[in-house]
């Protein structure tokens, strides 16, 4: 199976004692967001696991203790903007903490296992398209060599961010502008040893060199594990993400980032509420299991042809 940690929350930055501990332990209890009584009881042993995805906008809470998962296979997906504390509230100062993390992180696990997400964009007043390719021209100049791939996408409407992006006032731009600006983002990222691509969009930027990319990529994985997988599109996605099926371990409603954006969290409130249910030794991220929860063992297993080694 292949792990995701995760769409749901930032694990890697707040929740790294607790997914060491999971690791160490062998298992982990996940909610399942549809139905709040229907908990799975996840297998976390090495022979289970062909691939961990991580996501984040800060590794560094991990990043001394990678060593425990020298039994795993992983990669990063690593969310790095332009975006001051207005829209990205509780990030770092980018210039001086989160670029010379990424570069660390990069020194560790290697260029090909951390992917640099520029995403979501937003078009504002205040981060218009000339901000943002000054911006991406920045960051991509200083990660030069500590990666090979960049991910953009643009920003999507839900329910539970709609309001804010009101008040950032944040607004579309014309088609073409969208492929001025994906032809310059191609061209900065080209000149930076960079392939761009993008994440779950309708529109096709191929031609301005920006190819469709999925986050948890097949060939990816099969490049990074030495083996082809049997996998296919999560059906649990929309129709315009082409990831890979795997299993999230996170929850929704506890990730602390305070993105203007985010479409995981219901509110600070809600947040708040959930975190101070937070304890680093629990099965269960944020949470208790009541009487009333049906705790089940989810069948999983390896993906992995062992007949198939691509290194062959």
């Amino acid at each position: 199976m292949i792990l995701s940690a995760s769409r749901r929350t930032d694990i890697p930055n707040y929740y790294s004692d607790w997914f060491y501990n999971r690791i160490k332990e062998g298992f982990l209890y996940v909610r399942n967001p549809m139905n709040i009584h229907q908990i799975s009881r996840i297998d976390l042993s090495p022979k289970a696991i062909d691939c961990i995805v991580f996501w984040t906008k800060n590794p560094e809470p991990m990043m001394d203790r990678l060593e425990e998962l020298s039994a795993y296979k992983y990669y990063f997906q690593f969310t790095l903007t332009g975006y001051g504390k207005d829209i990205e509230c509780n990030i770092p100062h980018k210039k001086d903490r989160m670029i010379p993390i990424f570069k660390r992180l990069s020194d560790k696990i290697g260029s090909r296992k951390i992917i640099w997400r520029y995403d979501p964009v937003i078009f504002s007043k205040t981060y218009n398209l000339e901000y943002h390719l000054k911006a991406f021209e920045q960051i991509s100049a200083a990660l030069k060599g500590y990666t090979n791939q960049c991910v953009i996408s643009f920003v999507d409407i839900y329910a539970k961010n709609k309001n804010n992006m009101k008040i950032i006032g944040a607004y579309d731009i014309d088609r073409i502008e969208l492929r001025e600006f994906a032809g310059k983002i191609s061209e900065i990222a080209g000149d930076n040893g960079m392939s761009v691509f993008s994440c779950a969009e309708n529109a096709d930027l191929e031609q301005y060199g920006i190819k469709h990319n999925c986050c948890i990529d097949k060939m990816l994985i099969e490049n990074i594990i030495g083996y082809e997988i049997n996998a296919h599109k999560d059906k649990n996605q929309r129709s315009e993400c082409g990831c890979m099926e795997s299993i999230d371990i996170g929850a929704y409603n506890t990730c602390k980032n305070g993105c203007r954006y985010c479409y995981a969290n219901y509110s600070a409130e809600s947040v708040a509420k959930n975190c101070n249910k937070y304890d680093p030794a629990s099965p269960i991220l944020c949470g208790t299991i009541s009487k009333e929860d049906k705790v089940s063992e989810r069948k999983v297993k390896s993906l992995k042809n062992e007949q198939t080694s691509i290194f062959l």
